[in-house]
């Protein structure tokens, strides 16, 4: 069914990194949405006044916040699909995050008006009046909602989509909601115990923590979230397959929407290379990037040693030296300026955002003492650096 309305109503749906395509998905998945939701909010309603049932209300008038959500969604996707201007030169992309949380807000208020409800219910109980035809809207609802999150799941990892994923989550914890809904009843019909106020309530919790997983997940991007490590080595790889490219570091990445992004990145090229040949090979890899990657990749020259046997010797002591002090420190553009009494090694030290001042500056002593042992000419010049890339694993 997913495939078939894709080809059906999505025009050249391969292409999903061409604009005009994510947003003939985003537009397929909202009037998906919208026509889902406002059936099963007709039906839940009929059930629950049919059966008096606070806990089946409140799932009702979260499916038509789910429609709601669906028309923020397709106003947000559009919007973020503008071209860029004068006035936003890297496009609209981030109003997909902020109609993410403009979702996410609309969830919260529904399962905050349904836990008072939920109260209330429990305070005042009624009767539940049991009906076939009501379960049966309700066993509707869960598989209808069980393919819709897989649907809305699936269409937003090929466009790469917050609004989608985030509706895909909502639709999903849907599924148990109604799950938990339908148990209430069923359990007044055959014992005779009204859970239906604190399941309710239960339902409203439900919808409440879903929505803070929604705004947690669309904040990130919004605030200038850290590269993952799988988005670090895809780029730092593409930019060291050239030749001519010794290594890199110090990646930054800028999301300006999905499909969006801006990066910078520190390349190291041979010292001893005629400075306009290595230009060259930097302003290929940045044409490239933008079109392979589809990121504006903007690209900082180090020039490092990679002949003298010396130097190079000197280097790799002192990355083992910083290896054994903390295995989650790292050392990069590392020069040696050699006098008659001294040595400056000059490099920059990458430490955990874990390090406070106090623990950054014992880690700077230590190493200056550790070297000063191996020769007393060595002098350090360090530059405290902190990743930004996200090693967590989500």
């Amino acid at each position: 069914m997913t495939e078939l309305l894709v080809k059906r109503f999505v025009k050249n749906y391969e292409n999903v990194s061409e604009a005009k395509v994510r947003t003939s998905y985003g537009v397929l998945t909202s009037m998906v949405g919208i026509f889902c939701n406002v059936l099963l909010f007709l039906g839940k309603v009929l059930a629950g006044i049919v059966m008096g049932s606070v806990s089946v209300m409140a799932d009702a008038f979260n499916n038509l916040s789910d429609a709601g959500s669906s028309v923020i969604g397709l106003v947000g996707i559009k919007m973020a699909s503008k071209p860029a201007d004068e006035k936003h030169p890297f496009g609209h992309g981030r109003i997909e995050y902020i109609a993410a949380l403009v979702v996410a807000f609309v969830i919260l208020q529904v399962g905050f008006r349904f836990l008072k409800e939920g109260i209330d219910k429990i305070r005042n109980p009624e009767d539940i009046k049991f009906s076939y035809v009501s379960i049966l809207i309700l066993l509707f609802s869960i598989l209808m909602k069980l393919w819709l999150g897989f649907f809305n799941k699936k269409l937003g990892q090929r466009i790469d989509s917050t609004v989608m994923l985030a509706t895909a989550a909502d639709s999903l914890g849907d599924v148990l909601v109604t799950s938990t809904t339908l148990v209430s009843i069923l359990v007044f019909r055959f014992w005779g115990f009204n859970i239906d106020g604190y399941v309710g309530v239960i339902v409203s919790l439900m919808v409440m923590w879903a929505g803070i997983s929604v705004a947690k997940d669309t904040l990130s991007p919004l605030i200038g979230g850290a590269v993952s490590e799988e988005e670090y080595e895809k780029i730092a790889q593409f930019v060291e397959a050239y030749k001519g490219i010794v290594g890199s570091h110090d990646l930054i990445v800028h999301d300006y929407g999905p499909g969006r992004s801006m990066a910078s990145i520190h390349a190291e090229v041979p010292n001893d290379v005629d400075i306009e040949v290595s230009h060259e090979i930097i302003d290929r890899i940045e044409r490239d990037a933008q079109v392979n990657l589809g990121i504006f990749l903007v690209i900082h020259m180090d020039p490092v040693e990679t002949k003298d046997e010396r130097v190079l010797a000197i280097k790799e002591e002192l990355n083992d030296l910083i290896n054994r002090i903390d295995e989650n420190v790292s050392m990069h553009d590392f020069r040696m300026v050699e006098g008659k009494k001294q040595i400056n090694l000059i490099f920059d030290l990458v430490i955990p955002y874990t390090y406070d001042d106090n623990q950054a500056a014992e880690l700077e002593e230590k190493i200056k003492e550790d070297l000063h042992k191996l020769d007393r000419r060595y002098v350090c010049v360090i530059t405290m650096d902190r990743s930004y890339v996200n090693s967590e694993v989500e």
